[in-house]
C-alpha cells in the first residue's frame, strides 16, 4: 500500500500534504495533552511494530504482495490521535531511509495509513465494542476494526492512483504519472485486501491486543513502562523473524519499477521517467555485499533503533518542558 514517488502527480502529493499538517498538528497537540509521560514508550513501542509489521510481506492474489500496518492495534492501545503519530513516524523512516513509499508521497501515505486506517478502526472497534460488550466482544471487534479499516485505507489508496491518468495526461493523451484508472485500480487493491490482507491485518491486532492485555494491562490502562519486557520481547522476536517477508514474491501491486511499468505496459510514462529520484541509505532494506536475510534484519535494527531514539529524544524534551 505504499505509493512511491512520481506515481501520483506532484500537486497531488502537495495536496495530501496539505491535507496531513492539520490532522498531525491536531495529533500533537491531543498528543501532548491527553498521553502521559509514563506511555510515550509505549507510542514509540508501537511506531516500532507498526514499521517492522509493514516488513513481513505475505503472497496476495495476482502474483503480488502485502502486508499488515498495525495502526488499529496502536489506536487501541493509545488512541487514535497517538496512533496517527506512531504510523507517521514508521512511515517517514521507511521512505527517508529505505525508500519504501516515497518521499513525495509521504502525505499520501500517511493519510491512507496513519489517518484513515487509525481513526476509521478505531470507531468502528468501539461501535463494535459496546454493542457486543466483555473481553471475547472486545476481540471480535479489534478483529471487524482492523479488518475494515485496512480496507478502507486500500480503498483511498486506489482512487489515489486511478484518478491520475484521468487528470494527468501528456499532449497526444497518454498517462503521465500511475497508468491504471479506477476501473483497474480499485479492484487490483480491494480484492486481494478483502480475501487475504485485511484478514491477517485482523488476526494480528487481535493477537497482539490479546497478548498484550494478558501479559501487561497495567502498560495500557497505567503507562507502567517498569513492565514492558514482554513487549520488548516482542519487538525483538519479530526483529529476527523478519526474514520471513522475503518468502513472499512478486511487487505489490503500485509499487512496480520502472521496467516491470514497461514490461506492463510497453512505456514509462514520462511524470514517472522525469520524476523526482533519490537514493535511500538501504533501499528495499538491502546492503550491498550482505546476504538479502541479514541485511533484511540489520534493516530492521536500524528503523527500530532510529524511532525508539527518536522517541527518547522527544521524552526527553517533554521532561524538560515539565
Amino acid at each position: 500500500m505504499h505509493i512511491p514517488d512520481n506515481y501520483l502527480s506532484p500537486s497531488t502529493c502537495a495536496v495530501m500534504g496539505a491535507v496531513m499538517i492539520p490532522i498531525w498538528n491536531n495529533a500533537a497537540v491531543k498528543v501532548k495533552q491527553e498521553l502521559s509521560r509514563k506511555k510515550i514508550p509505549l507510542l514509540g513501542i508501537c511506531a516500532a511494530f507498526s514499521f517492522l509489521i509493514m516488513m513481513f510481506n505475505v503472497p496476495l492474489p495476482g502474483g503480488t504482495t502485502g502486508h499488515a500496518v498495525g495502526a488499529v492495534l496502536a489506536a487501541i492501545l493509545l488512541g487514535p490521535y497517538a496512533a496517527a503519530i506512531s504510523v507517521t513516524i514508521a512511515l517517514v523512516i521507511q521512505a527517508l531511509f529505505f525508500g519504501d513509499g516515497g518521499i513525495l508521497a509521504i502525505g499520501a501515505n500517511c493519510f491512507n495509513m496513519a489517518f484513515i486506517m487509525p481513526f476509521t478502526g478505531y470507531y468502528i472497534y468501539k461501535f463494535v465494542r459496546d454493542k457486543l460488550k466483555g473481553e471475547k466482544g472486545e476481540y471480535i471487534a479489534s478483529f471487524i476494526g482492523a479488518y475494515l479499516s485496512l480496507n478502507i485505507a486500500a480503498f483511498f489508496t486506489a482512487l489515489e492512483f486511478g484518478i491520475q491518468p484521468v487528470l494527468f495526461k501528456d499532449a497526444v493523451g497518454m498517462p503521465l504519472y500511475c497508468p491504471y484508472g479506477f476501473e483497474i485500480s480499485i479492484p487490483a487493491m480491494l480484492i486481494p485486501h478483502l480475501l487475504i490482507a485485511g484478514v491477517i491485518e485482523g488476526i494480528v491486532t487481535t493477537t497482539v491486543y490479546a497478548y498484550v492485555k494478558k501479559t501487561v494491562s497495567s502498560v495500557i490502562y497505567k503507562g507502567d513502562s517498569t513492565r514492558m519486557k514482554p513487549i520488548y520481547g516482542l519487538i525483538v522476536a519479530m526483529v529476527l523473524l523478519v526474514p520471513i517477508g522475503l518468502l513472499a514474491t512478486g511487487t505489490a501491486w503500485g509499487e512496480w519499477g520502472e521496467n516491470e511499468i514497461k514490461n506492463m505496459i510497453g512505456f514509462i510514462p514520462k511524470g514517472m521517467k522525469n520524476g523526482f529520484k533519490i537514493e535511500t541509505l538501504m533501499p528495499d532494506y538491502a546492503i550491498s555485499g550482505v546476504p538479502e536475510a541479514l541485511g533484511y534484519i540489520f534493516s530492521a535494527v536500524v528503523g527500530v533503533g532510529f524511532i525508539l531514539i527518536f522517541l527518547k529524544f522527544v521524552l526527553k524534551k517533554k521532561n524538560n518542558i515539565g
